[in-house]
Parts: structure tokens; sequence; C-alpha cells
């Protein structure tokens, strides 16, 4: 029979799963050019679909949180994420977001109070080296704004998901006029994450790409409706619930299988090749998730002026 923990972790690695089949559906359905676009359509209509499921605004604190998740997460996030893809090789963008985990792991230490573990570091830089192996190819190019910019959206979702974790649910909110008690629902404070990401991103929208000449055509509209209702409302809710339930250092592993189902992506649907070096890689990756969630449970040690919080 099956742990709790494991069908936990088997359930958020759905929303990494999801954001590998991105690549593929940006560049076979999505007009191209149009990657900030994209990133609003995911995040704005997501989040207020799930805010009409919960009916649940927040109160007090969780406004300005409420900001700060939803830029960290999803609008400075997406931002920085166009850049490094607009500057680099998306190999060598998916090689920096790789350091998610190494990151999260200093972060969780110093804000959640888990265990900075010697297997958990080298589980990090194995996992680099996994995606380098999968996706870097031999004549990739550096650009230094690129470079910073992969960098900090590595820091920015990082961070986030750190955060995350630390403030956890809130007690109460309103609903809708009126206030509530009890457990306040995930996919709540899910919707004012991507509500308020979405909103920072319109004006960067408006300065970089503009607003599109035209409507788009059915199969642009299958591929929003997928990156929106799939890739962002349902990854995003089973992501924030993991984060919730189990350590977020480990959590930030699962992010690794995105480069992995993208290259598998590419070779079932495209008919790409898979090199040597890319099956090794794969190898690397699985290797690297399997000694991070089969590590021995280090109970974690109060974080400095944090308070317990429902998740």
């Amino acid at each position: 029979m099956l742990s709790n923990q494991f069908r936990i972790t088997a359930v958020t690695a759905i929303a990494p799963i999801t954001w590998g089949t991105t690549y593929l559906v940006t560049s076979e359905l999505l007009p191209p050019g149009r990657p900030l676009l994209a990133a609003v359509l995911r995040a704005l209509p997501a989040g207020l679909l799930l805010l009409a499921l919960t009916r649940t605004l927040p109160i007090g604190s969780w406004w300005w949180r409420s900001l700060v998740l939803g830029t960290l997460n999803i609008g400075a996030f997406f931002a920085l994420l166009f850049l490094a893809a607009y500057r680099l090789p998306g190999g060598v963008a998916a090689t920096m977001g790789a350091i998610g985990p190494i990151l999260v792991a200093v972060l969780a230490s110093l804000l959640v109070g888990e265990r900075l573990t010697l297997r958990r570091v080298l589980a990090g830089v194995a996992g680099i080296g996994g995606v380098a192996l999968i996706v870097l190819q031999a004549d990739a190019a550096l650009d230094l704004v690129g470079v910073m910019a992969a960098l900090a959206g590595a820091v920015s979702m990082s961070l986030g998901a750190v955060l995350s974790k630390r403030w956890g649910r809130p007690e109460r909110a309103r609903r809708f006029g009126r206030a509530s008690t009890g457990p306040v629902p995930g996919l709540a404070v899910t919707s004012w994450q991507l509500v308020a990401g979405g909103l920072v991103l319109i004006p960067v929208l408006l300065l970089v790409e503009g607003l599109p000449s035209g409507l788009p055509d059915a199969t642009a509209v299958s591929g929003y409706a997928y990156l929106t209702l799939v890739g962002t409302a349902l990854a995003y809710a089973l992501w924030f619930r993991g984060i919730g339930l189990l350590p977020v250092g480990s959590v930030s592993f699962l992010s690794l299988l995105s480069p992995v189902v993208a290259v598998f992506a590419g070779l079932f649907v495209l008919g790409e090749a898979l090199s040597l070096g890319q099956v090794l890689g794969v190898a690397v990756v699985a290797a690297s998730i399997v000694v991070v969630f089969t590590a021995p449970n280090v109970p974690a040690r109060p974080a400095p002026g944090s308070a317990t919080r429902p998740t």
C-alpha cells in the first residue's frame, strides 16, 4: 500500500510535469513572439477562475502577502524567464533555473527551519548536472544579462516557494462580503497569487509587447486554454498544496521533472532524437529526486520569528 507521503508527492509532481509541456504547446499552438501575452493569459484568467470557485478574498496582511507571493511566484518569475529565454539558448536558461532546489534548501534553512543537509546539497548539484546533460548544447553561448535574468528568476521562484511555506494559509478570510472563520481553502490562496501575478505582468506586457492586433485563432485559443486550465490553475493549485504538506526543500526537486518531460514530449510528439547524454541526464535527475525523498525525516528547527500556521 502506498504511503500517504508518496501519494502527496506523486500528486504534486503533476505540476512540474504539466509545466514541462509548456514549450511544446507554446511552439506548436500559440502565435510566435508573444510570451508575455501567454503569461498574462495563463495567470490572470486562471486566478479569476479559482477566485470565482472559492469566492474568498484576503483580509488584513494577506492583501500584501498575496501581492508579494504573486509577484515572486508568477509576475517577476515569468518576466525574468521571458528575458532569459530571449537572451540565452533554452538549454542555458533551463540549466540556470535548475539551481532552484539548492536555493530553496538554503532559504528553507533560514526561514522555515528545515535542515540544510549534505544529502540535499549534493542532490541539488547532481540535479543541475542532470539538467545540463538533458538540455545544454555544446555550442551554447552565454550572455551576462540573460544569465543574470535566469538566476534572478530562480531566486524569485525559490523565495516565493519558501515564503509560501512560512506563511502557510490564513486563519480567516472574507467570503465575498462577509467574514468567515475556519481553514481558508488552499485554492483561494492560489487564486490570490495568480491574480496578483497577472496584474503585475500587465504593465510589462503593454511596455514590451503591446496588445495583439487581432483575435487569436482556434488553435491559439486551445493552447491558451490548456495553459490556463491545466498548466496554471491545476498545476499551481497542486504545487502550493504540496508545499504546504511536504518539506519545501524536497518539493523543489520535483521542478527538475520539467526539462525531462519537455525532452520526452519532443521525442514522442515531434519525433526528436534522444542522445546517450540525455538518457544519462534523465537518470541523474531521477536519482537526485529519489535520494531527497528517501532521506530520513529530520525534525525542522524553529525558524527565527516564525509562528505555527495551518497548512
